[in-house]
């Protein structure tokens, strides 16, 4: 019974807890502006929902499993426990785990396609590949400094726009702009988590954007995307595609300006506190900005 707890126990640190938000926080704003149009759908939803959650679950794994095979995990990590590293779990527990996982969400976008048609067929696709050859394949894209791009493509324009189209089956102006702030906020994790890992990122040859360019261009690169994102938001209100209400995700800049203060000054593992507290400031923020969009239509 202890050996099969400190098994779930390492597929749960596996799965990166911290990060999930990253997955959920966009379906969230695609549904509240699925209901503010008035075609919210309650299952589509909740499939969007799980299917987002198990595709980051499967990245999650996946990056644990090729990382190590890549050497990029080694003693020397600076992030949370990496479990095939750790030996808490074998390469064949790992790529079967991860199988499984993308299965799963497989199901999810089967039900999926049936509500809303081929379109999700493609979007879940492309984004159980992307997450594999993240840090999987020959030439992972992680590796050469292109991760912020595809985390905002999938984790923002894909994720949000994606959701409200399985409950509205169409996709319109808003779904797509409300991405952007999203997305901004789901690349500042990453951003933190290159930022740490920078010292052991050049000692393997991983080229992130902050291993290329060093410590001071990644601090001030999470404050670029960090002002992006509140700026698109009061941009987006301002010009009438959404009602003043999504100011109501402003009320996360407290938490934002402390985080800031801290990648600014902190260095190393002291980044992993940064890093969760990024992912809860994407939620945050997601969902007041969702709240702001159902208030706008009831007021």
């Amino acid at each position: 019974m202890q050996r099969q707890n400190s098994k779930l126990h390492a597929w749960w640190l596996a799965a990166r807890p911290r990060t999930l938000p990253a997955a959920l926080a966009p379906v969230i704003v695609g549904s509240a502006l699925a209901w503010s149009d008035g075609l919210f759908a309650l299952l589509p939803a909740l499939a969007a929902m799980m299917g987002a959650l198990l595709i980051q679950i499967g990245a999650n794994y996946a990056n644990d499993l090729f990382d190590y095979q890549k050497g990029v995990d080694n003693a020397h990590r600076l992030g949370p426990l990496r479990v095939t590293q750790a030996g808490l779990l074998s390469e064949g527990e790992m790529m079967r785990g991860t199988g499984v996982v993308f299965a799963l969400a497989s199901l999810c976008g089967v039900y999926l396609i049936f509500v809303a048609g081929w379109p999700v067929a493609v979007i879940g696709l492309a984004s159980i590949l992307a997450a594999l050859a993240y840090t999987g394949g020959p030439r992972p894209y992680g590796y050469s400094g292109w991760g912020e791009v595809f985390v905002f493509l999938f984790f923002g324009l894909a994720a949000v726009a994606g959701s409200y189209y399985v409950q509205a089956r169409q996709i319109n102006l808003a779904a797509l702009a409300a991405s952007f702030p999203v997305g901004f906020l789901v690349v500042n994790i990453l951003v933190v988590n290159n930022l740490r890992d920078i010292p052991t990122d050049r000692a393997s040859g991983k080229h992130t954007l902050a291993a290329r360019f060093g410590e001071a261009w990644a601090r001030r690169e999470y404050l670029v995307i960090l002002v992006l994102a509140y700026l698109s938001t009061g941009i987006l209100a301002l010009s009438g595609l959404f009602t003043p209400w999504v100011f109501l995700s402003w009320g996360s800049l407290p938490v934002a300006v402390r985080l800031a203060r801290a990648v600014w000054r902190d260095s190393g593992r002291a980044l992993n506190a940064s890093l969760a507290g990024s992912g809860q400031l994407e939620l945050l923020f997601c969902l007041l900005f969702s709240i702001g969009l159902i208030m706008g239509k009831i007021f």
